[in-house]
């Protein structure tokens, strides 16, 4: 190992006086930096609860770029940014390179982190990249709202031998992984408010819950809009004995509560859904009860489905019960089955794709679209060779290409589609890619939709073909801890992501070109080389080819690349052993 990149992993280089980074001001990139550049600040010294860390790589992400659209008005954003800027960046390797004098029996310089973005004190936020100093800078304090947060330390240890960039993709990677495995409600929430409103019109055919409304499990108030005389009797019988309180809400408009837990719909009243669900709370379950069929698509908020994590479900029996657990959401993707990736060429539908591939339960067929042939040669040549040797029906195509798109499409998908994974936060998109799932199917809106975005969603086939949504937005600390196991042990590799490289230095130009999708995977700033322009894997044969020469098949980023490349970029002499 060379000399310099031992003492750089050690973290025995002196440390410096000044280091610089990017502020953000306010929204626009205008307001990234100062006249277009880094500014240069002292390298703070950690108090005695405290850690200095040094900044190795860091990955540049689309929240990035929602945060200097926003500005000050981002929900994560708290603290005036002209006088305090936010410095971006969460997906963050780090190294301590100075340990506070409460803290070294815990930590010594050189230890190697990544770390849980998602920080909460006493239920506030303080998001590493937005609140707290990110990884577009070279160094920074982590303090004890890191370290002792309500979830514990938001640090994990990474090992030695893991790379860099390797390291910071897991992050987003969790969040891909984390979308697979939402735990969503079967029952109606213990503690919460149930909400019961009927269409005009519905007879009452014996609505009951056979579970939910008993000792076991049962909410702690109960809102009811027209219901039926007979099942309005039941539910006050069952609530008395449990000592639910319940109330009558004659106008659904302006219930008592602004936010529920449970929202059930007794009939076929699309206009109704539109006028109750927007109460859903976080987590909230619609449940949607009806044996006659909806007369229209009624309009629904697709971003909260993404953000808040609601649920849509729907039985035409008569036990609301089995509305919740008849069909529940699946979590994974259908082994065998037929999955489609909207926007499949950009970094994170890579992430989604390469994980289907090389999950053990994989998809029997796979369709990517992107509207970027170039995107769609890269996944292509990145992953149509791997599902061929897994049998893996496969097949990229152009919706842009109006001609050919339809008619493949329609051979391809035969019966439709078990799983639908959207990347692409398009209201219209989403509305008719969903009338291509296949009875029981499950779309997964990932791409982060705002709230307050509507979509036109079928009812019918809720309640009729079990069809569901689910939606993600972030990963725990216990997803990313996953993730960097899986890395660590060789299950998925976060290094095959990288699409581009470069200085701090090239951070604006980075997140320019994530926004004008320039490349297919993720770009990933090193904070501590040289200057470096933003560089593609396959231009690194021309401007580093020794680098090029550690690479996987001359595409894929790898350990030994990111070590020669370190060797060649850090200030200070070559010195190989």
């Amino acid at each position: 190992m060379n000399k310099k990149i031992e003492k750089y992993n050690n973290a025995s280089d002196p440390i410096p006086e000044k280091q610089v980074l990017w502020p953000l001001y306010g929204a626009g990139f205008e307001n990234l930096g100062k006249d277009g550049h880094m500014i240069e600040v002292p390298v703070p010294t950690p108090g005695p609860g405290e850690l200095l860390v040094r900044h190795d790589a860091v990955g540049l992400c689309f929240s990035d770029i929602k945060v200097i659209t926003l500005g000050q008005t981002h929900p994560r954003i708290y603290k005036d940014m002209r006088s305090d800027p936010v410095v971006l960046g969460h997906e963050v390797a780090m190294t301590v390179v100075k340990v506070g004098e409460d803290l070294k029996k815990q930590y010594q310089p050189g230890d190697r982190f990544i770390i849980q973005a998602d920080i909460f004190i006493k239920g506030v936020g303080y998001a590493y990249g937005y609140e707290l100093q990110g990884g577009l800078s070279q160094y920074t304090i982590i303090d004890q709202r890191v370290l002792n947060g309500d979830d514990g330390c938001y640090l994990l240890r990474v090992q030695p031998s893991t790379g860099y960039a390797e390291s910071a993709l897991t992050e987003p990677w969790a969040c891909v992984t984390a979308s697979y495995s939402v735990q969503h409600r079967t029952w109606v929430k213990g503690g919460g408010t149930l909400w019961i409103v009927e269409a005009e019109g519905t007879e009452d055919r014996g609505f009951h819950f056979s579970q939910g409304l008993d000792e076991s499990m049962h909410p702690s108030r109960v809102l009811l809009s027209h219901v039926p005389q007979a099942f309005s009797a039941w539910i006050r019988e069952q609530a008395l004995a449990l000592g639910i309180p319940v109330e009558e809400v004659n106008d659904p408009v302006h219930p008592p509560v602004d936010l529920v837990d449970d929202i059930v719909v007794l009939g076929a009243d699309a206009d109704l859904v539109e006028l109750v669900s927007p109460h859903l709370a976080v987590s909230g379950v619609l449940a949607l009860v009806t044996d006659k069929p909806f007369e229209r698509k009624a309009q629904m908020d697709v971003g909260r489905i993404h953000y808040n994590y609601w649920t849509v479900v729907g039985g035409n029996g008569t036990d609301i019960s089995q509305a919740y657990a008849t069909v529940p959401i699946r979590q994974g993707l259908k082994a065998g089955g037929r999955a489609w990736f909207l926007g499949a060429g950009g970094p994170m539908g890579q992430m989604h794709v390469q994980r289907a591939l090389q999950s053990l339960d994989h998809p029997g067929s796979i369709l990517c679209t992107d509207l970027s042939d170039m995107r769609l040669q890269d996944l292509e040549t990145s992953f149509s060779a791997e599902a061929q040797s897994k049998n893996i029906e496969w097949l990229c195509l152009n919706p842009g290409k109006t001609e050919t798109y339809q008619q493949h499409l329609q051979g391809f998908q035969r019966d439709g589609f078990d799983d639908i994974v959207v990347l692409v936060p398009v209201p219209a998109i989403i509305s008719e890619a969903a009338d291509h799932l296949s009875p029981g199917g499950v779309m997964n809106i990932f791409a982060g939709v705002n709230r307050g975005v509507m979509a036109s969603l079928d009812l019918n086939r809720i309640v009729f073909e079990g069809i569901r949504y689910t939606g993600q937005s972030g990963s725990s600390i216990d997803d990313l801890r996953s993730m960097l196991h899986q890395a660590e042990a060789g299950t998925l590799s976060p290094n095959r992501s990288v699409a581009a490289i470069g200085s701090l230095s090239m951070a604006k130009e980075g997140l320019l070109a994530l926004k004008n999708a320039t490349y297919p995977g993720k770009v990933v700033i090193f904070p501590q080389i040289k200057d470096f322009p933003l560089t593609s894997m396959p231009e690194l044969k021309e401007k580093l080819p020794t680098v090029y020469a550690r690479m996987k098949d001359g595409r894929e980023w790898t350990v030994e690349a990111e070590e020669e490349f370190l060797q060649i970029m850090l200030p200070g002499k070559d010195e190989r052993i």
